[in-house]
């Protein structure tokens, strides 16, 4: 085996180039870091940090950073260290200040001040501190942005060298596990697709300019939704809004938010509306009438419409807003009401509604298969006309624009503006096991269910066939009398658009609203 003799001698090598390595600070720095990282406990810590934050993407960060260290440390530790069983490099400790030196019986000499702890006795091959170092990292990588992703990569960097530099792990180990954890993190994707960037990425028309824009909001109408998730209570998002834009008009909106959305679009210049999806469409509605640009800033539980344009916090919106930057994008029509992400029925409806009620307490996936084991018991599936075909329906989706995730509920968009309808069914014309449907609903391998169909369409016609349809738009329900077709205001609605959304369209030929 003279090419893994060699191997050996040359970690044992970089091992010794390390341990003579002088790096003043550093010997009370890492082997703190290293200890701290024991049991994952540091990188528990940034998650929880992350999730704290309230942002959709930190908190999607922290996720999928421990979802990847749950895959890198049993395989580093379990199988790894069992299948390899490598002994620990061989050290000796030295209180001497001076600098270390390797002895010719090839034990290495290690300042003591670097491993002021018992070092581990197990398996050396593969580090397990690398592995969960480098999961997490690619993990938040994946789903965080830079400003975060970088410090929590030299993080793992540092985390991964204190294993060499304390004397616990040769090089090699350190790589290895360095190794596994990335693919472990790269490995996440399988089961929990990552979000594309926001849907606005990319428009069928030049994106515009609006004119007259200031600093401090002359001409802005905001409604704020005070009881819209986030917002409950939210006098604090109020007096943000006023210190960002002192020259705007805002307005907490009291019983009546449609009545309160229509009059400040009358009077507006732009209309900004500060709450949820279902707040967001009430407000699109009023600028669409009175044909102005809307102003979307999140104060809801999920905020998709918001998310698709790359907007999560005030920040963001109100950076939107100063680029003077408005896209247009598609409007779905089901009757007399517009939507701007979904109208559903059937079960369906139930579906959304249940684990939205869960959802803050269980988080999202495991509120959607209790919800859809709940429905499956409780409920009966729609009898409704598809396009003048009679069916029974337990589940609908239609999209506004066509969804890239897999499954009945989808939540992101690759285009707002492609002038399609996205219809997905689950109907009850053949039986199925309700155990069979949970689980083709949460893997979204809807294809495992018999009776199930999608295809993209310009119009749907409805009509319920025992009375009014139940159809939800955004999250509203309401009831449906007769036929109601669902279509599409292809590039309807001008909406402001971040700075990164602006320069993607850079190349677009830039019009004016007037």
């Amino acid at each position: 085996m003279p090419l893994l003799n060699r191997a050996r001698e040359l970690d044992q090598r970089a091992f010794d180039a390390v341990a003579a390595a002088k790096l003043p600070g550093l010997e009370y720095v890492l082997p703190r870091l290293s200890r701290i990282a024991n049991h994952s406990v540091l990188w528990g810590g940034v998650a929880g940090t992350l999730a704290l934050t309230r942002r959709p993407r930190m908190r999607r960060a922290a996720l999928r950073g421990a979802i990847a260290i749950g895959l890198a440390s049993p395989l580093a530790n379990i199988v790894g260290k069992q299948a390899f069983r490598r002994p620990r490099p061989l050290i000796e400790l030295f209180t001497h200040p001076a600098r270390p030196r390797v002895t010719r019986a090839g034990v290495t000499l290690i300042p003591s001040i670097r491993s002021p702890w018992r070092l581990p006795t197990s398996p050396s091959f593969p580090s397990g501190h690398s592995a969960s170092a480098a999961a997490f990292a690619t993990a938040v990588a994946m789903e965080a942005p830079a400003a975060v992703a970088v410090p929590v990569g030299v993080t793992a960097a540092a985390v991964a060298f204190s294993r060499i530099y304390t004397g616990a792990h040769y090089p090699g180990d350190v790589l290895a596990g360095l190794a596994l954890g990335t693919v472990a993190g790269l490995g996440t994707r399988l089961l929990w697709p990552t979000l594309p960037g926001p849907a606005s990425s990319r428009w069928s028309k030049p994106v515009e300019t609006v004119r007259g824009i200031t600093e401090d909001g002359k001409g802005v109408v905001m409604v704020v939704n005070p009881g819209a998730g986030a917002n409950a209570g939210g006098r604090d998002l109020t007096r943000a809004l006023k210190e960002r834009l002192p020259a705007a008009e805002i307005i907490e909106a009291g019983g009546d938010l449609e009545t309160t959305l229509k009059d400040a679009a009358g009077r507006a210049a732009v209309l900004g509306a500060c709450g949820g999806d279902g707040t967001i469409r009430a407000a699109a509605a009023a600028a669409l009438d009175h044909r102005v640009p809307l102003l979307v800033i999140p104060g809801g539980t999920l905020n998709h419409f918001a998310r698709a344009l790359g907007i999560e916090t005030v920040a963001d919106a109100i950076a939107a807003y100063r680029t003077g930057c408005v896209a247009r994008v598609d409007v779905g029509r089901a009757g007399a009401e517009i939507f701007l992400n979904t109208a559903s029925f059937g079960a369906y409806t139930e579906l959304v509604q249940r684990r939205e009620r869960l959802e803050g307490r269980l988080g999202k996936w495991p509120a959607l298969a209790v919800a859809a084991v709940r429905v499956l018991r409780h409920t009966e599936p729609a009898d409704v006309y598809v396009d003048g075909h009679r069916r029974r329906v337990w589940f609908a989706f239609i999209g506004n624009g066509r969804y890239g995730a897999r499954g009945v509920t989808p939540t992101w968009r690759a285009r707002l503006d492609d002038g399609v309808l996205d219809i997905r069914l689950i109907g009850a014309r053949r039986h199925i096991s309700r155990t069979r449907a949970v689980a083709a609903l949460l893997v979204g391998h809807l294809r495992l269910v018999p009776d199930y169909s999608a295809w993209s369409a310009g119009k749907l016609e409805l009509r319920g066939a025992d009375g009014p349809l139940r159809l939800t738009r955004d999250g509203e329900v309401g009831a449906a009398e007769g036929t109601v077709t669902v279509t599409k205001d292809p590039a309807a609605l001008a909406v402001f658009v971040p700075p990164a959304t602006a320069a993607a369209s850079a190349k677009a030929t830039t019009g004016r609203i007037h």
